[in-house]
């Protein structure tokens, strides 16, 4: 049976059975506390924890998913994969235990031919929590199984929670005998190979308090209203229906595995390391190509990176098989392909995945030779040292700071006869999985204070009036001071205060938050910021400057205009930018984030290489026509699936409804899915100024613009600026330009000159320097400390000139100075001197620390420097310390 057609059953099940179909999320969720979906129950998280009420009672999903905490497990075990499908079916208050173990039971025992599963009876396992009577008795009453069939286990198998206080309860498991082939008997304690979770009911009844681990807390109390949250791994499942050994064979990610084994000539069973590499190559595309479909770009931190370390793992794998081509055009396809039938936007949306995916390669291409380069800096350092072993640090930098693969690492070692500290690297890698993991926990353990803010919600969401009104009438609803709700609020406090209706704007969609004052009676509270920590709900944060507030009391609140208006125009220029940007680059310069400031803008877009030079020029005129004919811009609330119709864009990683507000800038010419508030007319935004474009990251580029009397002042300072420099340089403006770079040039050039001529006055005085040579330990040494201003280069030439007036004899020549405030240090050694042990490149390496810093280079001649210029005269007498040393050594 297909993956697609067991999620298809999964799905028509539980819509037989009065369940609503809620599409997957897409995986960068809006969730703190999480980087990607980790599991199918995510998207309800706010209705388990009572956050928002949810609009059906019973739901049914097939979710996406991304787990990397046992990346390394990937490709060895049988069942781990960092993207995976999660069927899911969810009770809201509706049904519980009876229900949730009777539909499963149906589904997975059904025949085929009947819509089911097929599942033997005799193969299949469940457990229950220890103390569960009730469930242990339901699986009883329902299936028939015998007393040993149903196994009791403890609260780190089979209790449930989110690992903070909140809702939790025991789960019942369905596990799968694969056959004594796979290991031993005795059931889902005894082997959990052989016994294969397929399936996770969660009885959500409890509710918990603070604690560690899975099993260190209290439970407190009972849930109001009982939930189900069930989870069946959908890949799980296809291997076991479609008979093969493991996920990596199914019919969605074996085509990727084929490829690969295809493009590298390696045999798929024949070699075991072999078998693990292709496996995680496989996948890892399809994660990758998953993550990026939903608008995830590679970057450094976050999600980005973890986007980036899987496709370097999926690259790094095809090297370790042998081969230095780019690979991605030929594996991402592979997967692309399998996949479209149940998500057709890998399709639609091809050219900007396949642009993202292919670009990322070629930057790790490009770091694996820079990473060449260190590694073989580092080997070298380590045979100098008469060491055969790289430390662990050099190996964690290689990995961390340029993203070279320990494997390669340990791989290249090998190859000229070095071992690498692996101890040393693994602990500096585990000291930072613990750093993370703890960050990790800080952000989870911040999920627990938003209870205060969900018993303020409980009446119902705050009404927002500021689409149409700057000023409303309201009431207050609660007070919060340190995160405890109070009922009053004295003169001088900061506090936060949540009204039944408001027409500030709570910062949202990169629209920074309002900012303005609510009176009630004789008191006053000054609005600095405007947040909604929990859907629906916004609080108001701020000073009391006058007078008492109490919970109850009528308000009145009024938006700084000014600086609302502002915003506006520069939210109303994002759009107009994102959608010229759109038209001069095409669709895959999608937006990526933006920020909608006071006068000021920042927009930041999908690209893979740096847009034209003139692409600025294009947008601005482009956006300033369309000022200039006033357009109207209008903002409809209709169904999501009416506006997508309509051309609308979705941005990706965007939690939407079903009911959406549309935003339309000259009616079909720019229509985006926004909450924001906007100008009512292009024409109000007076001139929008792009100030220049950059790269934040691979993928990313960002431009920044002025809007409105922003605009017009910067566009001023820089008419005054080009007037002044007109009357400086005495030509019209029109040639301003071709008189600046005449003048550059000519500064260029006269640089030059000087930097010859003071590099031939030096060369020109070693025959006076070679006066200075004398004896240490039998090799003939010159030291000398050049005049300030000279430059390293220039200290190089010297060197080499006086190194070969030294003739054929052992020697070593060493020169330093300072030119801008930095010492430089240069060693020059004659073939002699190294075949009488003296290396350039560890002399250097002495003098260079001396200065503060370091150096290396070949060992005929190097180069170094540091940040102590007072200290070059110690560092000279400490390299000739080092060659008497030497010479004596040797």
């Amino acid at each position: 049976m297909k993956t697609a057609e067991i999620a298809r059953r999964f799905v028509r099940f539980f819509e037989e059975r009065g369940h609503t179909v809620v599409p997957s999320a897409a995986l960068p969720f809006d969730d703190p506390t999480l980087l990607f979906v980790n599991a199918g129950m995510v998207p309800f998280k706010p209705f388990f924890l009572g956050d928002e009420r949810p609009p059906y009672d019973r739901a049914v999903s097939v979710q996406k998913c991304v787990r990397t905490l046992d990346i390394e497990e990937v490709g060895k075990t049988t069942r781990h994969g960092s993207f995976f499908q999660m069927n899911g079916n969810f009770s809201f208050g509706d049904y519980f235990k009876e229900q949730a173990i009777e539909y499963a039971w149906e589904l997975v025992t059904k025949p085929q031919s009947e819509g089911g599963y097929g599942f033997e009876e005799s193969r299949l396992w469940p457990t229950v929590y220890k103390d569960d009577d009730e469930a242990y008795d339901l699986w009883k009453q329902l299936t028939g199984l015998p007393d040993e069939r149903i196994v009791r286990r403890g609260m780190v198998d089979n209790f449930w929670s989110m690992g903070v206080p909140g809702p939790c309860g025991p789960c019942s498991e369905i596990f799968y005998d694969r056959g004594p082939a796979y290991g031993k008997e005795g059931g889902p304690d005894v082997d959990e190979d052989r016994y294969m979770e397929i399936w996770n009911l969660v009885f959500m009844q409890n509710l918990r308090g603070p604690g560690e681990g899975k099993e260190d807390f209290p439970i407190v109390g009972e849930l109001p209203a009982k939930n189900i949250d069930t989870g069946m791994g959908l890949e799980r499942v296809a291997y076991l229906l479609q008979g093969v050994d493991n996920l990596y064979e199914i019919d969605e990610v074996r085509p990727v595995l084929d490829r690969a084994s295809e493009v590298s000539g390696r045999r798929y069973g024949a070699d075991h390391e072999d078998d693990v590499r292709l496996r995680v190559i496989a996948d890892h595309v399809r994660t990758a190509l998953m993550i990026v479909s939903d608008g995830v770009m590679p970057g450094n931190e976050g999600r980005g990176y973890v986007l980036r370390r899987i496709l370097r793992r999926a690259v790094r794998g095809m090297r370790l098989l042998g081969v230095d081509e780019p690979t991605m055009p030929e594996l991402l396809p592979a997967s692309k392909d399998v996949m479209r039938g149940t998500y057709p936007e890998l399709g639609t949306d091809w050219a900007r995945i396949s642009e993202v995916v292919y670009a990322e390669e070629e930057m790790f291409r490009q770091t694996l030779r820079t990473g060449t380069q260190i590694f073989e800096q580092a080997a070298r350092e380590t045979r100098e040292s008469g060491g055969v072993e790289l430390p662990g640090g050099r190996a964690f930098q290689l990995h961390d700071t340029y993203g070279f693969p320990i494997d390669l690492t340990l791989e290249m070692a090998g190859e000229q006869g070095l071992t690498v500290d692996e101890e040393g690297f693994r602990r500096l890698m585990a000291e930072q999985r613990d750093r993370a993991r703890a960050d990790a926990r800080a952000k989870k353990v911040g999920h627990a204070d938003v209870s205060v803010y969900s018993a303020l919600r409980e009446p119902g969401v705050t009404e927002f009036t500021g689409y149409t009104e700057q000023a409303t009438e309201s009431r207050v609803r609660g007070i919060v001071s340190g995160g405890v709700s109070v009922p009053v609020a004295t003169e001088g406090e900061q506090v936060e205060l949540v009204l039944d209706r408001t027409p500030f704007y709570a910062e949202s969609g990169g629209q920074l938050a309002d900012h303005g004052r609510i009176r009630a009676g004789g008191a006053t509270f000054d609005v600095h910021d405007v947040q909604a920590p929990v859907p629906g709900l916004v609080v108001h944060r701020g000073t009391v400057a006058s007078g008492e507030l109490r919970v109850g009391d009528e308000v009145y609140g009024e938006v700084e205009a000014t600086r609302r208006r502002s915003i506006s125009r520069s939210h109303t220029a994002t759009h107009m930018v994102h959608k010229a940007v759109r038209e001069i680059l095409g669709d895959t310069a999608t937006q990526a984030g933006s920020e909608n400031a006071p006068g000021r803008l920042r927009f930041d877009f999908a690209a893979a290489s740096p847009p034209p030079p003139s692409t600025l020029q294009q947008a601005e005129e482009r956006i300033n026509s369309l000022v200039a004919e006033d357009l109207q811009v209008e903002a409809a609330v209709l169904p999501k699936d009416q506006a997508l119709a309509m051309g609308a864009m979705a941005l990706f990683g965007q939690k939407y409804g079903d009911e959406v507000r549309m935003v339309s800038v000259g009616g079909p010419w720019s229509r985006e899915l926004c909450g924001g508030t906007h100008a009512a007319h292009t024409s109000l935004l007076g001139v929008v100024k792009l100030l220049g474009e950059s790269s934040i990251g691979s993928g990313v580029r960002r431009v920044e613009a002025l809007v409105g009397t922003d605009a017009m002042s910067h566009l001023s300072r820089e008419s005054l600026l080009v007037s002044q420099l007109s009357d400086l340089l005495k030509v019209p403006r029109t040639d301003l330009r071709d008189r600046v770079e005449q003048t550059v040039n000519r500064l260029r050039d006269a640089e030059k000159e000087i930097a010859r001529l003071r590099s031939a006055q030096l060369l020109q005085d070693a025959g006076a320097l070679l006066e200075a040579v004398h004896d240490v330990g039998g090799v003939s040494v010159l030291t000398h400390q050049a005049p300030d201003g000279t430059a390293v280069d220039d200290l190089r030439r010297l060197a080499l000139d006086l190194r070969g007036r030294l003739g054929d004899r052992p020697a070593v020549v060493v020169l330093a100075g300072v030119a801008n405030d930095r010492p430089g240090l240069v060693v020059a050694v004659t073939e002699k001197g190294r075949d009488s042990g003296l290396r350039a490149g560890r002399l250097v390496g002495v003098g260079a620390k001396v200065l503060g810093g370091g150096g290396g280079g070949k060992d005929d001649v190097a180069q170094g420097g540091g940040t102590r210029p007072e200290a070059v005269g110690e560092a000279l007498a400490a390299v000739e310390r080092e060659i008497g040393t030497t010479a004596a050594g040797g």
